[in-house]
């Protein structure tokens, strides 16, 4: 008599909700491993392996704590765990040849910044915005959440270009340092008040204008937007604390794993001849991952005001918070870091937030929209490996 051997419901949802953090320990195990016997190849794609699957887990841990907190603050704790992982990546690239940094090394964390908002602004925007668009034609969001944004991205963009123009002027390589020091300093500021704006003054910017069309089928059928697995999920009953420290405990262990990822893809890109305008764009999708996973399960559920949030807020988080902190730190050890971006970063990311504009402007989206971003993101990327 032959028996059939299938998965029990609890035994699929066991696996869907706890297989991220599976491949991070082993992931974590083996890169160590291999990282010692120095075979930097698989050490580089084990340990950035590790790095997307903690950051999967500390989204999710942090969605937990955005559905408690309600918006904007929900918006604010996906965005920030997800900067958190960028900014300690970036730095572990930073800091990878020691004392100082290569001219390389430099420019490879300059693109990373940068392609850390196109990423965010084209891929996760893009595909969310294309996904949603197939599933319900079109979406609603408040559409001065993107006015807002954009207006803020495009003049963030602008204040990045300023100590690149300075290379051009007289003495202007002696200026340039202090000129970035200054512009970071005004970012930081910039951004202390938009906070203000986004949580006190006009916090109703960023909400939801509309209701979710997927929560009012789930009411009318009186069954819950979560499937009911989800009381089993541990991380669900915890209280808001302990999820911080949990979500502490694997930015850490994302450090970690930083720390071998940028020693030994620095050996690997050199040796395959990776640019390093594609290189910081890898950096970016390794960074941008687990947001992107969240924001297209926002779209699938008719939530694209949450996409709105998480896309843009994460660009605006990474150009005004990213930037000042990778200064400080990189000045904290001994590294001269400038914010003197190239042609093809400072173009492309006031292109993108052009296109934003224009999608988003209107309160609508649709999967046409998300098409564009993704078509914009290929040619950034094309020219990202030859530039």
């Amino acid at each position: 008599m032959q028996q059939d051997v299938t998965y029990s419901p609890e035994m699929r949802d066991y696996i869907e909700d706890y297989w991220d953090i599976v491949i991070g320990v082993v992931a974590t195990m083996a890169a160590f491993y291999l990282h010692k016997l120095h075979f930097s190849y698989l050490a580089t794609m084990l340990s950035a392996l590790a790095i997307i699957a903690f950051s999967v887990t500390v989204s999710e841990v942090a969605e937990i704590l955005a559905e408690r907190l309600g918006e904007p603050y929900g918006s604010f704790v996906l965005t920030f765990s997800a900067v958190v992982v960028e900014i300690i990546l970036l730095f572990m690239i930073l800091t990878s040849g020691g004392e100082g940094a290569s001219k390389e090394t430099l420019e490879t964390v300059k693109s990373g910044i940068i392609s850390a908002v196109i990423v965010d602004m084209n891929v996760l925007l893009g595909l969310a915005v294309f996904v949603g668009g197939l599933t319900y034609k079109e979406q609603e969001h408040n559409e001065d959440t993107s006015s807002t944004y954009t207006t803020i991205l495009f003049v963030s963009s602008i204040a990045l270009l300023v100590p690149s123009l300075l290379i051009y002027t007289p003495e202007g390589e002696k200026k340039l340092f202090y000129a970035s020091t200054v512009i970071s300093a005004m970012l930081f500021l910039y951004y202390a008040i938009i906070y203000i704006f986004q949580t006190r003054t006009h916090s109703h910017f960023f909400k939801s204008t509309v209701r979710s069309r997927l929560a009012r089928l789930n009411k009318r059928k009186k069954i819950h937007t979560l499937e009911h697995h989800l009381d089993d999920y541990i991380f669900e009953r915890l209280p808001n604390w302990a999820n911080l420290l949990v979500i502490f405990v694997l930015i850490f262990m994302v450090g970690v794993m930083a720390e071998i990822f940028a020693h030994d893809s620095s050996y690997v890109f050199k040796d395959l001849g990776i640019t390093a305008g594609l290189a910081g764009l890898i950096i970016a999708i390794i960074s941008v991952s687990p947001e992107l996973i969240t924001a297209v399960k926002a779209a699938k559920n008719d939530q694209i005001q949450r996409v709105i949030n998480i896309a843009m807020g994460a660009s605006t988080v990474s150009i005004l918070i990213t930037v000042p902190i990778l200064m400080a730190l990189a000045y904290l050890n001994g590294t001269r870091f400038t914010l003197d971006f190239n042609a093809l970063q400072i173009g492309a990311l006031l292109l993108t937030v052009i296109l934003a504009w224009k999608t988003t402007d209107n309160g609508e989206t649709n999967y046409i929209e998300g098409v564009s971003h993704l078509m914009f993101f290929a040619c950034f990327a094309v020219i990202a490996s030859f530039y």
